[in-house]
């Protein structure tokens, strides 16, 4: 009896190890219903005419910039350095296409005011992290994309019917990151301004009912509404247009087509969806992959 018992202990141990491992290898979280960790790699690529390619092929890795403070979009776990989010899958996605594989995919946190120099520079091959597309940037690197649209919106208490827009915010005290634009955008209906450093302050000061609503791009706003699934929730009226793009060096018109065509294809293929749905989608607003303006 006693080695009957050891023997089914230990087969249990076995098949709690395996449903483990099958978690961890079915999506960067351990959840099954996320995206996949990895996806199908290209084999013997070529991006004729683009130096950043040749170097990363040269080196054997691209190297990502990304941001590391935002959940669901580009987070980073400091105890285990795994990165998560939408941001990040969109950067694998790409990886994939040209020939690399995730282990061969090397992360590097750009504060978003290093952004244009990092590119330029050379530190980093492409940058995924809630990069808008506008003019002035465009002066400086080349855009592939949009991948995403965001724009303006409000977070607000689960239970929260006192807001149901911009315009509601009048007297309210919002919240946002210290020389935001999203400040100056909200101000003109009125709203109380407080401003923190970072919007997890803002989102902090919101659960303890300290301010009314937290203002920024809805991206990061349905992010922190994933993260507390059931206590905040995004408003759903953008009032404004902010397109996502992937930041590259300025003349590599080679590996900008390279990237659009990675993007236009993992939307088809059902994989933008799926890594939606599984990070930002957890928020409970839909969304839909925007037409490829190939800047």
């Amino acid at each position: 009896m006693r080695t009957r018992r050891t023997a089914a202990a230990a087969l249990a141990v076995l098949a709690l190890t395996a449903v483990a491992a099958c978690g961890k290898e079915g999506s960067p979280n351990g959840d099954s219903s996320g995206p996949a960790s990895s996806y199908e790699v290209k084999k013997d690529v070529s991006v004729s005419g683009s130096p950043t390619f040749d170097a990363a092929k040269k080196r054997g890795k691209l190297i990502v910039g990304a941001k590391a403070d935002q959940p669901n979009l580009g987070f980073e776990d400091v105890a285990n350095g795994t990165r998560t989010g939408f941001d990040i899958e969109i950067a694998k996605m790409i990886a994939a296409d040209l020939g690399f594989p995730a282990d061969k995919v090397e992360f590097k946190t750009v504060p978003s005011t290093n952004r244009e120099t990092a590119i330029s520079g050379g530190e980093v091959d492409y940058y995924v992290g809630t990069y808008t597309i506008n003019d002035d940037r465009k002066q400086k690197v080349s855009f592939a994309g949009p991948y995403y649209v965001a724009g303006q919106d409000l977070l607000v208490a689960k239970d929260n019917t006192d807001i149901t827009g911009p315009e509601a915010t009048k007297g309210k005290k919002v919240c946002s990151a210290t020389g935001s634009t999203s400040i100056e955008r909200i101000k003109k209906y009125g709203a109380q301004i407080v401003a923190f450093d970072t919007y997890s302050q803002c989102v902090d000061k919101l659960l303890d009912g300290s301010v009314d609503a937290v203002t920024t791009d809805d991206a990061i706003l349905k992010g922190y509404a994933a993260k507390y699934e059931g206590k905040l929730k995004v408003v759903g009226k953008p009032f404004s247009q902010e397109p996502y793009g992937v930041g590259l060096n300025k003349d590599d018109k080679a590996l900008r087509d390279a990237i659009n065509n990675a993007i236009e294809a993992h939307e088809k293929n059902g994989d933008w969806k799926k890594a939606y749905d599984a990070t930002l989608g957890k928020s409970g607003s839909t969304a839909t992959p925007p037409q490829l303006a190939r800047y």
